[in-house]
């Protein structure tokens, strides 16, 4: 096996630590809530086992966050490169990220949250294994999401207070799902907010001057799927739109808007994203119209000052499942994934 050479060694090592603090994390919380009381479990919560759950989350952000600038400064040293830090912004102490939640409320205030819901469940009627089991599911993803994101966030602090890092390229794990997919391998400044979901399995690798970063884009991280894992991130016809050549991203983005509506003689899944005017397929749409119309469409307020009339959508913009039922053959197929904007 060659040498994954030492950017790769730290990154492997990173993530290895990240995903050991959150599995370590969930299972020390697992067996706390099998603690709690059936009969009483605001009161076992107060007894002591909430406290205790809360501790674990902490240990398990702190974890995370310790390894966040040891991190950026072996990336930065892998670059030849000796790290920059202000006097006086030279550490970012973990212990930040355990005083709160990851959206400044306490920490035992979200925690306490899935003993909440169990309750509502049982008084809606679910038997005591079904309600504990989806409070412990709730619990499970909160305490998730907590470890990962005070990981992710400490590296992004040292990479803001390390000036010899001039931004970070987002990338993604084989977990990742169709929307982290399409943002892989996007180049974003130092200062920019890492934005993640629940569970999300994306990192940054920090950028420096002395290294020019290989971006691995959704195409890349789509093709390194297997068919199966393709239709399942993407759905069967979008991943076979994708396989067709059609943008990964126009094809995730699509499935914001879906909707159902009566087009076409028929009801057809259609969506609302890229009808907007700054949407590929509206401009497409607009175009067309100009060319067989002889019609100038307004591009903006000059032009609505200056008399020229707004196109509007009337044709739905239709989801990749719905062209692949329409089209026949191949040539076809192409034609209109290209028109509904998933190839450009």
């Amino acid at each position: 096996m060659a040498d994954p050479g030492p950017h790769e060694a730290i990154i492997t090592v990173y993530g290895q630590s990240q995903q050991q603090a959150v599995a370590g994390t969930l299972a020390g919380v697992d067996s706390l809530w099998a603690e709690l009381a059936p009969d009483d479990l605001t009161g076992s919560w107060l007894a002591g086992i909430g406290e205790r759950i809360v501790r674990a989350v902490q240990a398990g952000k702190l974890l995370a966050a310790t390894t966040g600038q040891p991190y950026v400064d072996a990336m930065v040293a892998a670059d030849g490169l000796t790290s920059d830090y202000l006097p006086g912004a030279a550490r970012v102490p973990a212990r930040a990220w355990t005083l709160s939640a990851s959206d400044g409320r306490p920490l035992d205030s979200l925690l306490y949250l899935p003993v909440t819901r169990t309750k509502s469940l049982l008084q809606g009627g679910l038997t005591l294994q079904q309600a504990m089991l989806k409070g412990l599911l709730d619990l499970q993803r909160m305490v998730a999401s907590e470890v990962a994101d005070a990981g992710s966030s400490a590296a992004g602090v040292a990479m803001v207070a390390n000036r010899k890092v001039t931004g970070y390229i987002r990338r993604v794990r084989s977990g990742a799902c169709a929307r982290c997919a399409i943002l892989a391998g996007r180049w974003y400044r130092y200062d920019a907010g890492f934005q993640r979901h629940k569970r999300c399995q994306c990192y940054g690798e920090p950028a420096t001057s002395a290294r020019h970063l290989h971006a691995t884009g959704a195409r890349e991280f789509f093709d390194g799927l297997s068919q199966e894992e393709q239709d399942r991130r993407f759905t069967r016809a979008g991943a076979q739109a994708i396989r067709d050549g059609a943008d990964v991203g126009q094809v995730v983005n699509a499935r914001k808007g879906i909707t159902t509506i009566d087009a076409y003689d028929r009801s057809v899944v259609a969506t609302l994203q890229g009808t907007g005017r700054t949407g590929i397929y509206y401009r497409r749409e607009r175009d067309a119209a100009e060319a067989a119309t002889g019609i100038r469409y307004a591009r903006g307020a000059a032009d609505l000052e200056a008399g020229l009339p707004r196109f509007k959508v009337t044709a739905p913009r239709l989801m990749p499942e719905e062209i692949y039922k329409l089209a026949d053959g191949r040539d076809e197929l192409i034609g209109l994934l290209r028109r509904y904007g998933y190839l450009t």
